[in-house]
């Protein structure tokens, strides 16, 4: 029991960053928690903080020096909240409660950034034993602390407990603007506005969403980051300049949390050199596999998504350092390019309407795959929700994301975002600049893949026919593989008997 037999409402385990911050946010919202790590300097630590922050002066965290002594100190049914990494160690906690002695009404959350398949197996293996859940949290160890977008999915009936709780703790957006209700310290309560956290289906259906919004995020960075690419070594701007281009970019179509964060980035100087930090940054850039799943997903579906894809295989193609030294060497590029300032300023405003182009490019092909991925797997996503709840405390957080918001309230069923009116007038309308920024960075020699795929894309998309007529005739041709006719009935397969003098053209019953 905890101290004077005070029973705690939550019951919560991994104390990392993620982990820490979510147990200071569940106080602050009035909800008492009973805090386990094996690490039992992270216990500690906590249960410090709590008492710095706390302005009431009650107790708020409790130590738990076991798993059975983290039972014993929890309200009944038990709800107990996981923070710790993806795999192997979340079947390690969950067989220790068991042995623990959990009970079987118990709720048992999974908030880490589990691949979905595994969360579907894990309800399923622990089924007999308690109740498993499973809630994506995106925002950063801030977006813990002060607010979260909470992905939910598994039980129903589990979820009718868990909603109050996640409601309290969920980023608050207006619901006009879409703008965030932002808090930014310590037992600061917002209680209005619409909370970033909406059920999201059955099991897995919140780690598949979160997944798509971590395939997105690397679509949005390498797009930012090709952009900077561009400004600095195409156009000769110095990170200042460009900070201020960012900044200005901002305060319009292309507000976003990201676009916040390299501006920050930007200006930021080495304490010890005072020099732009983002000049002292190796550049090669990691990763920890979500965008892998969404590329993988992607081709498991058969939905295009070449931006997010792309984004990947550029963070590959980085990690090639010593590779890109020997090459750089050896390999020629285009002659340098002198421009006037007024050149450079119309190249500016062609770069920002590129940047907004495969935004929304990048966020059709995530939207595609979820439909297409509820599809195969019996869900119902709402896109409504789930691009309300990516409106704050998330990593892809932006204004923009309020047209998609009204875009799936206009046409539920939309089959690609490309499709709605507001969506198709921008892209109609900007596509000419976004075609003349990729002719300037390839004329720079500057890689431009998530730029260029998302216009690759585009072009796709809205042509009525493409060259796949003759790739059928190639497959048939070698592999018999058959194909359909145009002034024939639909559905019909037809082969040509290549081999033979007459070419004669079979139908396949």
């Amino acid at each position: 029991m905890t101290q004077d037999n005070v029973l705690c409402d939550i019951g919560f385990i991994g104390l990392g960053v993620m982990g820490n911050n979510l147990v200071l946010n569940l106080v602050d919202n009035g909800f008492s928690v009973a805090a386990f790590d094996l690490c039992k300097n992270k216990v500690q630590r906590i249960i410090e903080q709590d008492q710095a922050e706390n302005i009431t002066g009650t107790q708020r965290v409790y130590d738990s020096s076991s798993y059975a002594e983290l039972l014993t100190q929890l309200k009944a049914p038990h709800l107990i909240i996981l923070s710790v990494p993806a795999g192997d160690a979340v079947e390690q906690v969950c067989e220790s409660l068991i042995s623990a002695g959990i009970q079987t009404n118990a709720i048992v959350i999974d908030t880490g950034n589990s691949l979905w398949v595994d969360t579907v197996a894990r309800e399923k293996k622990y089924k007999n034993h308690f109740t498993f859940f499973s809630s994506a949290v995106s925002g950063g160890e801030v977006g813990a602390r002060f607010g979260p977008s909470l992905m939910p999915s598994g039980s129903f009936e589990a979820w009718s407990r868990i909603k109050p709780i996640w409601e309290a703790i969920a980023a608050k957006v207006d619901p006009e603007t879409g703008k965030p209700l932002m808090r930014s310290k310590p037992g600061e309560i917002i209680n209005s506005g619409e909370p970033c956290a909406a059920y999201i289906g059955p099991a897995g259906a919140g780690h598949y969403v979160k997944m798509v919004h971590n395939g997105i995020e690397y679509a949005d960075m390498q797009i930012i980051c090709e952009s900077y690419h561009i400004l600095s070594t195409g156009l000769g701007l110095n990170v200042n300049d460009i900070a201020d281009i960012f900044e200005e970019w901002n305060n319009g179509l292309l507000d976003s949390y990201l676009m916040e964060i390299t501006i920050e980035v930007l200006r930021h100087k080495s304490v010890d050199t005072n020099t732009p930090l983002v000049h002292l940054i190796l550049d090669k850039a990691e990763q920890k596999g979500t965008g892998v799943w969404t590329a993988i997903s992607s081709l498991d579906v058969g939905c295009p998504t070449p931006t997010i894809t792309q984004a990947v295989y550029a963070r590959s193609t980085s990690s090639f350092k010593t590779v890109r030294i020997k090459a750089s060497k050896i390999l020629k590029g285009p002659e340098t390019i002198q421009l006037t300032a007024q050149e450079k300023q119309i190249q500016i405003e062609q770069l920002h309407d590129a940047i907004y182009c495969a935004k929304i490019c990048a966020y059709a092909q995530g939207f595609q795959l979820m439909k297409l991925a509820a599809i195969e797997q019996g869900w119902s996503l709402d896109f409504t929700s789930i691009a309300k709840i990516w409106r704050a405390g998330c990593i892809i957080r932006a204004t923009f994301l309020q047209s998609i918001v009204r875009a799936y309230n206009e046409n539920s069923s939309l089959d690609n975002l490309l499709l709605d009116s507001f969506f198709a007038e921008q892209l109609n309308q900007r596509q000419l600049n976004w075609r003349k920024a990729i002719c300037n960075a390839t004329m720079f020699g500057i890689p431009n893949g998530a730029l260029s795929s998302a216009l690759s894309y585009y072009d796709s998309m809205r042509s009525e026919t493409l060259p796949a007529n003759l790739l059928q005739g190639q497959r048939d041709f070698f592999g018999a593989h058959t194909f359909e006719r145009i002034d024939k009935l639909e559905g019909k397969k037809y082969h040509v008997q290549w081999s033979s003098t007459e070419r004669k053209t079979v139908e396949i019953v």
